[in-house]
């Protein structure tokens, strides 16, 4: 034997000993882990994009510590396929080598999309934050979360002023769980159906003159936005529970406007 195989030997395993607190934690794990990963693409069957990744356990009163290395681990033995279809082998993965009883997972991504300008049809790529977490205990839960940018115009200042309204541009999130495949594409174009007006990557002039004019015929408060949305997710039958927000980056105030609207939800245990 050789003496570095000796000296691997003899290395104390400190996260396994034992803790006489009797203080059982929620939650350990890694956080904010960079890592290619591929999604499922509804017009290019995939895409690469790189994600902030956190794993984590559950751990026994009796244990002092996990083995953070084996969460890598895990993700290694995929080779960057995470996705709706590997989610549920990734966290049984997990759990069996930290040996606990629930492991969860949580990812957030760039999300890429060609979006073309609605008159000239100019096109070019749309950036959207998305991601997705969850959690295998007895059970697989499962939400998917989007967040896509709308155009407000606000219908009070439309309202009151002689000469034009005030608007900006509002960020809405869905988290959404489902009993059936939902794309990422679809849950983006409800919400964007749902503002006074999408945005758009690029627009030429005719497009701005539209996009604007859209806006003003369609003024929405971030109440009108959630609400919307809202209607469209119980349309479908699909999605069996959402949380939307929208917070609405104020123009002509010193703070940002906030709604949320929730169906059959409960967090992440």
């Amino acid at each position: 034997m050789s003496s570095a195989e000796t000296k691997s030997q003899a290395l104390a395993d400190v996260q396994a000993q034992s803790d006489n607190r009797n203080i059982p934690l929620e939650k350990v794990g890694i956080s904010d882990l960079s890592y290619p990963i591929t999604v499922l693409d509804r017009a290019s069957n995939q895409q690469k994009t790189i994600a902030k990744i956190s794993l984590s356990v559950n751990l026994p009163h009796d244990y002092r510590g996990a083995h953070l290395s084996r969460f890598v681990e895990a993700l290694l033995r995929h080779h960057q396929k995470i996705g709706v279809g590997e989610i549920s082998e990734i966290l049984e993965d997990i759990r069996n080598r930290l040996q606990s009883e629930k492991s969860q997972i949580e990812l957030s991504f760039p999300y890429f999309i060609e979006r073309k300008a609605p008159v000239t049809g100019a096109g070019a790529l749309m950036e959207y934050n998305c991601g997705f977490k969850a959690a295998l205990g007895k059970d697989l839960d499962f939400i998917l979360i989007a967040t896509a940018p709308v155009t407000t115009l606000c219908p009070c200042s439309k309202e009151i002023s002689e000469r034009g309204a005030h608007n900006q541009r509002a960020n809405i999130t869905a988290l959404i769980r489902f009993s059936d495949f939902v794309w990422l594409e679809e849950v983006i174009e409800i919400i964007e159906s749902c503002g006074s007006s999408p945005v758009y990557p690029l627009l030429k002039r005719e497009d701005e003159k539209k996009v604007t004019e859209m806006a003003y015929d369609n003024p929405r408060f971030v109440e009108d936005v959630v609400r919307d949305v809202a209607i469209k997710f119980d349309h479908e039958s699909r999605i069996t529970a959402y949380k939307i927000k929208a917070q609405s980056f104020e123009s002509i105030h010193n703070h940002n406007a906030i709604a949320v609207v929730s169906k059959n939800w409960t967090d992440l245990a």
